[in-house]
C-alpha cells in the first residue's frame, strides 16, 4: 500500500522543464570553402540556421588610398588586386575613369581589344566559379574541365599582355600593346574547345540529380530584396531583372554587339549556376563578333625610316651627327618593345598628355624622351582637369565602378572603388537564415566573393 502511494506521488509531479539552446558554430575562415578570407557565425538548431553573422576584412590592403597616393598610371597594378580572376574588367574600368574625366575618345581598335579581352575575363571567372562551386559539392571532375578551359583562356591573355593574373595592361588612353600576330585564329580555336567543355559541363551537372538537389531551392532571393541591397550581376539577373552595364549604359561599343542577357526566374543557387553558363555562352558569341569588326586602322602601315640600334643613335647624337635622326626608329628587342609605334593610331588616344611615347621614338629623339619624362615623373604626369566622375562597367560580379574626385594634379584626390560583390556579402545572412547547415558550401558558392574586391 505504502508502494502505491509512492508511485502515485511520483506519477503527479511535475517532470522538470528541459533546457534547449542554440549551438554556434564557427564556420572559417580556415575552412577550405571560406579561402581563409570569411568567418561564418552561424546559430544553429540542430541542423538548421536560425542566425548568422557574417565577419570580412581579413585581406584589407588600403586599395582606395594607395591609389590616392600613387600617380594615375600606378593604380593599374592595384586594380590587378581586386578581382584577381578577372583583373583585365577592373584595369580597364579605372582607365574609363580616368578617360572620362580627360575627355579622352579611345580609337575603335582599342574599343575593340578591350572587349575581348573584358569577355575572356569574364568567362574566366565563370569558369572558375562554376568548377570552384561544383568542386566542393563532390563533382571534382567539374573543376579539373573547368579549370582546363581556364588555362586556355589565361594562355591567351599572357600572350596579348605578357602576364596570367597581376596584367596591368590597361594604359589611360588605351592599352599596353596590340594583339600579337596569329591571335584571331587562335582565340577562335581556343572559343570553339571552351564551348566544347561548357557542353560537357552542362550535361554533367544541370540534370545530375546530387547537384540539382543541392542547389535548387537553397539561397532564395527575390527580386525586391536584391534591388534592396544594391546587388547586380548574375546574382542579380537570377531573381529576373535583366539590369546590365553593357546594355543599360554602353561602353567601349557594347552597343554594336549581339547579345542576349541570361535571367532566372526564382532566384536561387540553381538558377545563379544556369545565368553563368548561359552568360559564357553569349561572352563567346562577343568575342566572335569583335573579331569579325576589329577595325585595321593603320596598324600594319611601317613608319618612316630605316631601323637602327639605340646605341647607335645616341653616339651619332654625341657627336652632332643628327641629320635624319628624326625620321629614324629605333631597333628594340622584344623586351622593351611595348607599346610600338606602328600600332599606336590603333590602340591609343592621340594625346601627349595621356599616352607615353613609344620606346622607339623615346630611344631615337628628344621630344618624345622629354615627353615620356614629363608623363613618368612626380607632378607632371597625366592631370585631368578638377572634377569628378563614376563610370561603372558590368564585371564578372555584377557593376564594377570607380569613383574619382581630381584636383588636377598627376594624382587622385578622391578614389572610391564599388565593388560588385560587397552588397551580395551583405545580404549572405539573409541567405543562409532558414537552410541547413551543408546548404553554406552551395551558397556561399554561388556568391563568388572574391575577397580582393571585397575588403579592398
Amino acid at each position: 500500500m505504502a508502494n502505491e502511494v509512492q508511485d502515485q506521488a511520483v506519477r503527479e509531479e511535475p517532470a522538470p522543464e528541459l533546457e534547449t539552446r542554440n549551438m554556434l558554430l564557427n564556420v572559417g575562415p580556415s575552412h577550405p570553402a571560406m579561402h581563409g578570407v570569411i568567418q561564418i557565425k552561424a546559430e544553429l538548431d540542430g541542423e538548421m540556421i536560425r542566425g548568422c553573422d557574417v565577419e570580412i576584412g581579413y585581406l584589407h590592403r588600403g586599395f582606395e588610398k594607395e591609389c590616392e597616393v600613387g600617380t594615375y598610371t600606378q593604380c593599374f597594378p592595384y586594380t590587378d588586386r581586386l578581382n584577381y580572376v578577372s583583373p583585365l574588367i577592373n584595369n580597364f574600368a579605372f582607365a574609363i575613369g580616368v578617360e572620362t574625366l580627360m575627355g579622352l575618345e579611345i580609337p575603335e581598335r582599342c574599343q575593340s581589344i578591350r572587349v575581348v579581352m573584358s569577355e575572356l575575363s569574364r568567362i574566366s571567372d565563370h569558369l572558375t566559379c562554376v568548377g570552384a562551386s561544383a568542386m566542393e559539392l563532390g563533382a571534382f571532375s567539374v573543376f579539373l574541365y573547368m579549370i582546363k578551359a581556364r588555362e586556355w583562356i589565361w594562355e591567351l591573355v599572357e600572350q596579348v599582355t605578357g602576364a596570367r593574373l597581376t596584367i596591368s595592361y590597361a594604359r589611360i588612353g588605351g592599352v599596353k600593346a596590340d594583339l600579337p600576330p596569329g591571335f584571331d585564329e587562335q582565340c577562335r580555336h581556343i572559343l570553339k574547345k571552351t564551348s566544347e567543355v561548357i557542353e560537357e559541363i552542362d550535361q554533367l551537372l544541370s540534370r545530375n540529380r546530387i547537384f540539382y538537389d543541392r542547389m535548387k531551392g537553397t539561397g532564395l532571393m527575390d527580386s525586391r530584396m536584391a534591388i534592396d541591397y544594391g546587388i547586380t550581376g548574375p546574382f542579380l539577373r537570377s531573381t529576373g531583372v535583366g539590369y546590365d552595364v553593357r546594355k543599360a549604359s554602353p561602353y567601349f561599343g557594347y552597343e554594336k554587339y549581339d547579345f542576349e542577357v541570361p535571367v532566372g526566374t526564382v532566384g536561387d543557387n540553381y538558377d545563379r549556376y544556369l545565368v553563368r553558363m548561359e552568360e559564357m555562352r553569349q561572352s563567346i558569341r562577343i568575342v566572335e563578333q569583335a573579331l569579325d569588326q576589329m577595325p585595321e586602322g593603320p596598324t600594319n602601315v611601317d613608319p618612316d625610316g630605316n631601323a637602327i640600334s639605340p646605341e647607335l643613335m645616341a653616339d651619332l647624337g654625341k657627336f652632332g651627327r643628327t641629320q635624319g635622326l628624326l625620321q629614324n626608329e629605333a631597333l628594340l628587342e622584344p623586351t622593351l618593345e611595348g607599346s610600338s609605334q606602328r600600332h599606336r593610331a590603333g590602340i591609343a588616344a592621340e594625346t601627349t598628355q595621356a599616352w607615353i611615347p613609344p620606346k622607339e621614338q623615346v630611344y631615337s629623339n628628344i621630344e618624345a624622351l622629354m615627353n615620356h619624362f614629363k608623363i613618368i615623373m612626380q607632378g607632371h604626369g597625366i592631370r585631368p582637369p578638377k572634377g569628378e566622375v563614376y563610370v561603372p562597367v558590368e564585371g564578372a560580379n555584377g557593376e564594377l565602378g570607380f569613383y574619382i574626385v581630381s584636383d588636377g594634379t598627376d594624382h587622385a584626390q578622391r578614389v572610391r572603388c564599388h565593388p560588385p560583390c560587397f552588397p551580395i556579402m551583405g545580404a549572405l545572412d539573409k541567405l543562409l537564415v532558414g537552410d541547413q547547415v551543408a546548404d553554406i558550401i552551395p551558397t556561399f558558392g554561388s556568391v563568388n566573393m572574391i575577397a580582393g574586391e571585397l575588403d579592398r
